[in-house]
């Protein structure tokens, strides 16, 4: 008989990461009625800092180092993280050991809540302030529309959402999935799919991360987790690796299930939005790793490097 423990789950304190950590919890407490759950809360350099923008914060791990460093240092035994903000390096002593069930990946146009409902990113009027501190979103809209000026924004989501009725902005881009998690669905305006905007690798999806010696939890968190939404997440990863490239680089993926295959689709951008490479593969769900090794090769071939370091620098 298995002794009973207690899961502690580190999160951030942000309301989309409560959500996302609570969800965790649920999972855990279905799997395994006989241990206690808790949430840890910790601060990050991303949610102190409300001003910079994330790519001029040292880009990779802003929301995540701090929460690592507390399962690291045995204060929590496991970190939820938006799979998106999550760096490909593993730190040593971590395993991405679970990704559960993943949301909808798309990104979307969130208005004013009086805007005219046939209004739409195609209709914006020239010269429309767009809030996005995505380089990736930012470059994907730039290859549609060079007329539409593009201002960071930061904040939780709730808080960018009545920035946009205030009148700050025109307009933001904002995840799908986060939206619908807080109950903001009925705010998306327009979802914006491929080919005019390619998710970021891990949008929608969760990451478990706990230590790698813990073999109890690590097989709790591989029970709750997807094995085909862990197989395609591996693979865009892997992309992102391969290129060497930012979790908030101009890189944007979608993966697409046929019949045991996935289907991989992967963009790569300048980050004025000119110059756009694109790719696309077919592999076994066995074999994720070959797959978004496949597509960084033919991304590479065509010229991806030299964006990935122009964007490293700007």
């Amino acid at each position: 008989m298995t002794t009973a423990r207690t899961f502690r789950i580190a999160t951030r304190s942000s309301d989309l990461a409560l959500w996302q950590a609570n969800h965790v919890a649920d999972l855990l407490r279905s799997a395994c009625p006989q241990h206690e759950v808790e949430l840890i809360h910790v601060s990050t350099i991303g949610d102190r800092d409300r001003q910079a923008a994330l790519h001029q914060m040292g880009g990779q791990g802003v929301f995540t180092r701090e929460v690592q460093r507390v399962v690291l240092d045995n204060d929590a035994d496991l970190a939820v993280h938006s799979l998106k903000d999550l760096p490909t390096v593993p730190v040593p002593g971590l395993v991405l050991a679970g990704v559960p069930d993943r949301a909808d990946v798309f990104d979307a146009l969130v208005l004013p809540a009086n805007a005219e409902s046939s209004m739409n990113w195609e209709s914006l009027p020239p010269g429309s302030r767009i809030g996005t501190g995505s380089l990736r979103r930012q470059a994907q809209l730039l290859h549609s529309r060079t007329d539409i000026e593009f201002v960071p924004v930061r904040g939780n989501v709730p808080t960018r959402v009545n920035k946009v009725d205030d009148g700050e902005f025109d307009g933001i881009i904002l995840a799908v999935a986060g939206l619908t998690r807080l109950g903001l669905a009925d705010r998306v305006s327009q979802v914006l799919r491929p080919p005019l905007m390619y998710p970021a690798v891990g949008q929608g999806a969760l990451g478990l991360e706990c230590r790698d010696d813990d073999v109890e939890l690590r097989e709790v968190l591989q029970e709750i987790s997807n094995r085909n939404v862990y197989a395609a997440v591996t693979a865009e990863r892997v992309v992102l690796s391969e290129l060497e490239a930012g979790c908030h680089a101009p890189v944007g993926t979608w993966t697409q299930f046929t019949e045991g295959a996935m289907k991989l689709d992967a963009v790569v951008l300048s980050a004025d939005g000119q110059t756009k490479i694109d790719a696309t593969a077919t592999g076994s769900l066995e074999a994720p790793t070959e797959l978004g090794r496949e597509i960084a090769a033919i991304l590479r071939k065509k010229g991806a490097q030299p964006l990935m370091n122009e964007s490293a620098t700007d």
